[in-house]
């Protein structure tokens, strides 16, 4: 028994030491990459570090080649490679040297860009005494396309007409103007309109200083209360159905339409609200601006209802750029198919995978650049389908095109010095029309890939 207990005890002590000795397994440093986007030119990557003793210095290796030396701070980074080629096969991978670690290797294939081969048509409207100009325009089909402003013609006798028309419309082979009645207190008028929306060709949105329904055979004014909407200028609409059907303006005004009664909503904002951008999960996006001011907003809602700032803009320095505000005003804003927002006005934006950037690949456009207005003017539209298929259009007979590697200005050349300013664009499969005007005439041009 005695020798029992010395043996209990001896083993008991073994136990204890060898666990006193134990030591927890070592934990190896980790890099993983993946891949967030490409576009033809540049690839986003996520780097997420684990046990890396942090500040660390690492290589970027693009084809097996150090292509860049970074500094992390964070354990987890995006990566931008810009440089690369359209249509071409890469592998990326990082190292840390001083840790004797290397991530996984990661393939991407840059996209292939669109064409620039495009023919164009362009039509003017409008007499030399007064100012026609158009702002919006809506593409049913190639052969029924809408543009909305206000044009001024001479009468059957040669004279200056001084009822303007407000619409013209497209056949598939020449335009009509037309005069499209606003009513008040059963007094019909034709103030300038300010955008259009189809549905179809008998389901056809006008507004400006009202609402006004396409239903085929008639031009019905659709009233709206007071207490929805003030006397404030309408400037943009936007559905997607006569059931769901949203205009904002002036006073940061926004209404809704459920195919029965409007309901005035809070933007909470003063500016005046002139574009309206939806994503695929049918989030709505608004900018706003003020021109004078210099001030920008984009607010957003997700169900329909509530809107909250996204983002704001203002006369700011560089060192406050996307801290969080952007600089200047926006004018514009647009989702193409991969959910990227831009946002142009005095600069080009884009937001992706949860931050703001400039779009580097338009020259000149950063705080500072393109001096003298020497390269483009002030975008007063943008549109896009993906990164590689993007217009802007503005001031200064800025028409411009990317196709993922180069900009190419389309139609006659830019001029710093022209009165050209392009203010309305739609896009649908084949056809890009833009509206504004030139000196005194309103302006269409008709683009076909």
């Amino acid at each position: 028994m005695h020798k029992l207990k010395i043996f209990l005890i001896i083993t008991l002590l073994v136990f204890i030491q060898v666990s006193c000795n134990t030591t927890d397994p070592k934990v190896e440093p980790e890099l993983l990459l993946k891949l967030e986007d490409v576009s033809c030119t540049e690839a986003w990557l996520q780097l997420s570090t684990n046990n890396i003793q942090l500040p660390a210095t690492i290589n970027l290796l693009k084809n097996n080649s150090v292509a860049q030396t970074l500094n992390l701070s964070t354990t987890d980074s995006l990566l931008y490679i810009d440089s690369l080629l359209p249509n071409q096969n890469y592998s990326f991978q990082v190292s840390s040297i001083l840790h004797q670690v290397s991530s996984n290797e990661l393939a991407a294939t840059t996209l292939d860009t669109t064409s620039h081969n495009f023919t164009w048509q362009t039509f003017e409207f409008g007499i030399q005494t007064n100012v026609s100009r158009l702002f919006d325009v809506a593409i049913i089909n190639e052969n029924n396309i809408w543009a909305v402003g206000e044009i001024y013609m001479n009468d059957s006798l040669g004279n200056p007409d001084p009822t303007r028309y407000n619409a013209i419309r497209w056949n598939g082979t020449n335009w009509t103007v037309i005069r499209i009645p606003y009513n008040y207190q059963g007094a019909d008028f034709y103030n300038p309109i300010q955008s259009v929306f189809a549905f179809g060709l008998n389901d056809i949105w006008f507004c400006g200083n009202g609402i006004i329904h396409w239903d085929g055979n008639n031009f019905n004014p659709m009233p709206i209360p007071t207490n929805v909407w003030g006397p404030y200028q309408m400037n943009k609409i936007w559905g997607n159905s006569s059931n769901n059907l949203y205009i904002v303006g002036n006073a940061g005004n926004i209404a809704r339409y459920n195919g029965s009664n409007w309901t005035k909503i809070e933007s909470g904002t003063s500016l005046f609200l002139i574009d309206i951008a939806v994503n695929s999960s049918n989030q709505l996006f608004t900018c706003g601006i003020n021109m004078s001011t210099i001030d920008g907003i984009i607010v957003k809602t997700e169900n329909g209802t509530n809107f909250s700032t996204f983002v704001e803009s203002d006369n700011i320095p560089p060192a406050q750029l996307f801290k969080p505000k952007l600089y200047g005003t926006i004018s514009s804003v647009c989702f193409d198919r991969s959910n990227i927002l831009y946002a142009a006005g005095n600069l080009v934006y884009q937001y992706k995978l949860g931050r703001w950037d400039y779009l580097r690949s338009l020259p000149e456009n950063y705080i500072g650049g393109n001096p003298g207005t020497f390269y483009r003017g002030y975008v007063y539209k943008i549109r896009a389908t993906a990164s590689n298929d993007i217009w802007i259009a503005g001031d200064r007979n800025t028409l411009r095109h990317f196709n993922g590697s180069t900009w190419q200005q389309i139609g006659l050349p830019y001029d710093p010095q022209i009165d050209l300013v392009w203010r309305g664009m739609e896009n649908e499969n084949n056809t890009t029309v833009i509206v504004g005007s030139h000196n005194s005439n309103a302006i269409i041009m008709m683009i076909k890939k």
